[in-house]
């Protein structure tokens, strides 16, 4: 586990959010919500290719049946960039579209799509060497 000070957490949790904000914004005013199940088995997403149409506010429900801990980060290219260089392993679903997924666990990430149709986000878990094996899915914003 890598280990960094409580300045660069707070740094880097800042630009997280400055840069997870495009991407994914609070659920709060949204009419309704739309279940969406991910399963994480042999460190895989499945399904690695989701629709969800624009303007949805997306309950993704993401289920780990791995023995291993994992994370569901969706965000567009900067965001997956931005969590593969931090040290950060927890995320408490308190930054919208991010999530830890402990073994053999169920967790949900709530957020609200904004973006037009024909737009992608990237689904992925940046735990150490896990995107590299292509831990990571799709996420295609439709009309």
């Amino acid at each position: 586990m890598h280990r960094f000070g409580l300045g660069r957490l707070a740094a880097g949790l800042g630009l997280l959010a400055a840069v997870a904000l495009p991407a994914c914004s609070p659920a709060a005013a949204a009419p309704s919500v739309r279940t969406v199940s991910v399963t994480i088995h042999y460190s895989r997403f499945s399904p690695d290719h989701l629709q969800v149409p624009a303007g949805t506010t997306a309950r993704f429900r993401i289920t780990n049946t791995d023995p291993i801990d994992h994370e569901f980060i969706l965000g567009d290219q900067a965001v997956q960039d931005e969590m593969e260089r931090t040290t950060e392993t927890v995320h408490d679903g308190s930054v919208p579209g991010m999530v830890s997924v402990p073994a053999l666990s169920t967790a949900t990430a709530v957020v609200t799509l904004p973006r037009p149709a024909g737009t992608s986000l990237i689904y992925a878990c940046h735990l150490p060497g896990h995107d590299a094996y292509g831990m990571r899915g799709l996420l295609t914003i439709t009309s």
